[in-house]
């Protein structure tokens, strides 16, 4: 949705209410939470966004009564609202209903002021996140309900920002210490009472300020003054439970899944609908049910309306004429499990099979942190039920989870008087600079007209802004587009697509090429004598290794590949530094040079596989680089004869010295009071002390 309208229509969005199918995740949330507390191997920014997303509140459920107005489901003239924070109960100055609660539709009956309110909310986000950030509006509904305490009157308005599917659809408004009711209240000139004392703080009510909202002593409560936070919920939930209005109640966030769609594509529902025996399942033997193939969805509603042959069906009980269910279910719903029947896509007799017990949980999943919460929160659900069926026999379906960042690039677009956006894809815009150099303006090549901007934003098709990796392919080779998105930025951060990024992938590439075949062409090396290495020799085979072992690190275990990449990068930068004429006098630098390409190539063979298979047969092998066991580290090559150290002069570096790996204090003490760069610092101030920290550094404090 896009300014209120739907981005391929056009279409004005609203809010309706319709007869939908639903999962009861809800009677999964207590465990699906408490779970995620045992997920060591998933993020702790998901398992965040899970555990916010279901939403486990512990408050009170309190009543505020009413005279004038219709009576409730509970037959009851009072207004129910959730609240965690029952402490600041006698700081209410407003209550705020939803768009969608009888009293809002009590209300607008004959207020056309409010009545045009309430068609506007409907057109508004239905997603809380959305409501959060949107302007907080309200028009008052003229009706007042009691305060379930005091008794005094409180004015009832129906707020854009409450959502009727969140508790009872209402809100009680307490402004001091509630940013959102502050600014509705600041915005209306409603009263703001503030009936908490934070220690320490001294309230006004000219601007918000985040420590309103923090726990403290009860004050201007009356009976309640003076009392702590947990002190003041007892006492005011033990009161209203005394006068029937209220008591302490657990709430989730998390609601139930409504699967339902009103589309042509996706799972029917089996469900047949008989005027005699009303919603009757479809029987095993007649499942699956088929969607016709020959329907063309032209825009104006689902065409399995329009489709007698798949509506009229009989009645799988009475067998008179019936009605099939034209809803599909959510697409969420094949998502949630098509991973365990990878382990058994043959089975005919059940979902799965054996099987799944061998393959899964899946030790890693790889997405985007656009599916942390639907599609992974679904996935486990699914799970759950389907070890309660005894289909498998674990709950997790994911042991370990990494997310990936998203890829960036330009969006540009027209929007039409009629509100409709169309989206064109970077490729088919050209970019320039006006005469002055300060703005950039976009044409479209196609018509030579101007387009607009919206920045750089994630890919997706509803923006067009996706580059077609086929074109990339074409041009570069597979092989490129996996190193520059690999290699441009850490997996789990954007990535900003950057045309002179593949370029210089590509010329990567084409420098270890160049080096093995610069390699190969002098011939075969002889058998490397890991005992008569020369220094350089040494210090080769040394960052050859260290090489390996980081490669090894970093995509084995923290799956940082871009880190990786640049280690084989510098490995391969070392490597040009000798020349390759040097093995014609010594056989040991063809042989070490051998060794440190075939790691470069082995290490760089998940992320470039075309390259690296070619490149692995060029140096000598007849195996497929797929089918080699990966290349253990050296530690004898790790060992160095000699270090570097860093030589500071009171804090600040001066220098470094190269010692033996051995060297007592007093080699090192020498050879850093030595240092010329030192002794220029030092001058003719006395040296009071000399910190060494062994392997690394020598301060020297004058």
């Amino acid at each position: 949705m896009i300014d209120g309208r739907g981005w391929r229509t056009g279409a004005p969005v609203e809010k309706r209410e319709i007869p939908m199918y639903y999962l009861k995740i809800t009677a999964y949330a207590e465990d699906l939470l408490d779970a995620l507390g045992h997920m060591s191997g998933w993020p702790e920014r998901v398992r965040a966004m899970q555990a916010n997303w279901i939403g486990k509140s512990v408050g009170v459920r309190l009543g505020f009564p009413y005279d004038i107005g219709p009576p409730g489901a509970d037959g009851t003239r009072v207004l129910h609202a959730f609240t965690t924070r029952a402490d600041t109960l006698m700081g209410v100055t407003f209550c705020a209903v939803a768009a969608e609660h009888p009293l809002a539709a009590y209300a607008a009956r004959d207020n056309a002021k409010l009545a045009a309110f309430i068609e506007e909310c409907k057109r508004g986000p239905a997603i809380e996140s959305e409501l959060a950030t949107q302007e907080k509006k309200g028009v008052p509904t003229g009706l007042v309900v009691r305060h379930p305490i005091s008794g005094a009157a409180v004015p009832v308005w129906v707020g854009n920002y409450v959502l009727m599917s969140y508790g009872d659809g209402a809100v009680m408004g307490v402004p001091a210490h509630d940013e959102r009711d502050f600014e509705f209240a600041k915005k209306y000139h409603l009263p703001i009472k503030p009936v908490i004392d934070v220690a320490g703080r001294e309230y006004s009510s000219s601007e918000w300020a985040p420590w309103y909202a923090d726990h403290g002593r009860c004050v201007n409560s009356g009976v309640y003054d003076g009392l702590e936070f947990q002190a003041a919920v007892d006492a005011i939930a033990a009161d209203l439970n005394r006068l029937g209005l209220g008591e302490k109640q657990t709430t989730w966030r998390l609601r139930d899944w409504g699967i339902s769609r009103q589309r042509y594509w996706g799972c029917p529902i089996p469900v047949i609908h008989c005027g005699t025996c009303g919603t009757v399942p479809v029987p095993d033997e007649q499942l699956p049910v088929v969607l016709p193939v020959d329907l063309v969805p032209d825009g104006s509603g689902n065409p399995l309306l329009k489709d007698e042959a798949f509506l009229a069906v009989p009645c799988p009980r009475c067998g008179v004429k019936a009605r099939r269910e034209t809803d599909t279910m959510d697409t969420f719903v094949d998502s949630s499990w098509y991973f365990l029947r990878f382990a058994c896509p043959d089975s005919d007799k059940a979902m799965v099979d054996s099987r799944v017990q061998y393959w899964l949980p899946a030790d890693q999943y790889i997405g985007g942190i656009e599916h942390a919460i639907l599609h992974l929160l679904y996935s486990r659900f699914w799970t759950r039920v389907m070890r309660e069926l005894g289909l498998v026999a674990f709950k997790e379906p994911f042991t370990n989870m990494f997310t990936q960042g998203m890829v960036l690039n330009d969006v540009f677009f027209r929007k039409a008087d009629t509100g409709r956006v169309e989206y064109f894809n970077p490729a088919d815009v050209e970019v320039t600079l006006d005469a002055t150099a300060q703005r950039r303006i976009a044409v479209l090549r196609s018509d030579g007209e101007e387009v607009e901007s919206g920045g750089v934003v994630t890919m997706s098709k509803s923006k067009n802004n996706g580059v077609d990796p086929q074109a990339l392919v074409d041009q570069f080779g597979a092989d490129t587009a996996r190193l520059f998105t690999m290699f441009a930025a850490p997996p789990e951060q954007t990535l900003e697509w950057s045309d002179e990024g593949v370029q210089g992938a590509y010329r990567f590439i084409k420098r270890l090429w160049k080096a093995v075949h610069d390699h190969v062409t002098l011939g075969a090396p002889g058998l490397l004598d890991k005992s008569a290495l020369s220094d350089g020799q040494r210090n080769i085979r040394r960052q050859a290794h260290q090489t390996l072992a980081k490669i090894t690190d970093d995509i084995g275990r923290r799956r940082t590949f871009n880190t990786a990449i640049a280690a084989a990068m510098e490995l391969l930068n070392a490597l040009a530094k000798i020349p390759q004429s040097s093995r014609q006098i010594s056989p040991q630098d063809g042989s070490v040079m051998q060794e440190a390409l075939e790691i470069a190539v082995l290490g760089l063979s998940p992320i470039i596989p075309h390259v690296t298979h070619a490149l692995w047969l060029a140096l000598g092998h007849r195996t497929a680089l797929i089918d080699e066991p990966w290349m253990p580290v050296d530690a004898a090559a790790l060992q160095s004869s000699s270090i570097a150290m860093v030589v500071q002069v009171n804090g600040k570096l001066r220098g470094h010295i190269t010692v033996a790996a051995g060297a007592d204090e007093g080699t090192v003490r020498s050879a850093a009071l030595a240092l010329p760069h030192a002794q220029k610092f030092i001058g003719t101030s006395a040296v009071r002390k000399v910190i060494i920290v062994p392997g690394k550094l020598v301060n020297i404090v004058v």
